[in-house]
């Protein structure tokens, strides 16, 4: 006698479906430089390696190690002490990171320049000028290598008004007659600070002072009050009491 198949073990009504199984999130990273990245770098430090939400030098190296691959070299490129006898003065450096890239065994190379003189340094560290450039140039490669839009904690200057440190400095840039005139044209400290705050905000700099109401082609149109603004804008940008418009981003190195 031959043994037939039961059918009603492949009745369709009779078919259990497996529950679906529920997948973890995966956290991937985004692409590199994408608009998701600097959010997915954020994320990455720990509390104790972020001061007032901006990253630690120390916190930058970790997660640039952690994300980009094996930091293969690390050290001060160019060192230009300060030649102030009778004070700690302005010490400049360029710091330069080579990193394994993706530990794939490409090398790239960033690099960037700080300077510490005691008006844009606390007092505290500005006693020791070549060893806070150091540190702060450090962290502005690594911020370059990371593509973040922050500034490392070491770069803040945070009891001391900049802007009137440089507005009082620049006074000395006078007029023939002796007097520092407010509708003269912009000085040369003037644009420099601006141009190297702007970089360290990744700020465009003809975006920025072309985002008020007045209309420049040149910045030597900007007078010295108005750049004594912009001084104090950039200022509030820096220490966060006032957002960057995202249509001023975007530094570029030949803007003059």
């Amino acid at each position: 006698m031959t043994k037939t198949l039961d059918t009603d073990l492949f009745d369709a009504d009779s078919m259990v479906e497996d529950e679906p199984v529920e997948m973890e999130s995966v956290n991937t990273m985004p692409a590199y430089g994408s608009k998701e990245w600097n959010d997915y770098i954020m994320e990455q430090f720990e509390a104790r390696e972020l001061i007032d939400g901006n990253p630690t030098c120390a916190g930058l190296r970790r997660v640039a190690e952690d994300v980009l691959g094996d930091i293969v070299s690390s050290r001060p490129a160019q060192v230009f002490p300060s030649t102030d006898a009778n004070g700690p003065g302005r010490a400049t450096v360029v710091f330069e990171v080579v990193i394994n890239w993706m530990n794939m065994g490409q090398m790239r190379t960033f690099a960037d320049v700080a300077d510490v003189w005691h008006g844009n340094t606390d007092d505290l560290f500005c006693a020791h000028p070549v060893a806070t450039a150091s540190t702060r140039a450090e962290g502005r490669a690594l911020r370059k290598a990371l593509k973040v839009r922050c500034l490392a904690a070491e770069e803040l200057t945070r009891k001391k008004d900049v802007e009137s440190i440089v507005r009082e400095s620049v006074k000395s840039d006078q007029t023939t007659d002796g007097e520092w005139k407010e509708e003269d044209p912009i000085s040369m400290p003037q644009t420099n600070f601006i141009d190297s705050k702007c970089k360290q905000l990744d700020i465009n700099v003809i975006e920025f002072i072309n985002h008020g109401k007045e209309s420049y082609t040149s910045i030597n149109q900007v007078s010295k009050k108005t750049a004594s603004k912009m001084l104090s804008l950039l200022n509030e940008y820096q220490n966060k009491s006032k957002n960057i418009p995202e249509d001023v981003l975007g530094y570029n190195a030949n803007w003059r």
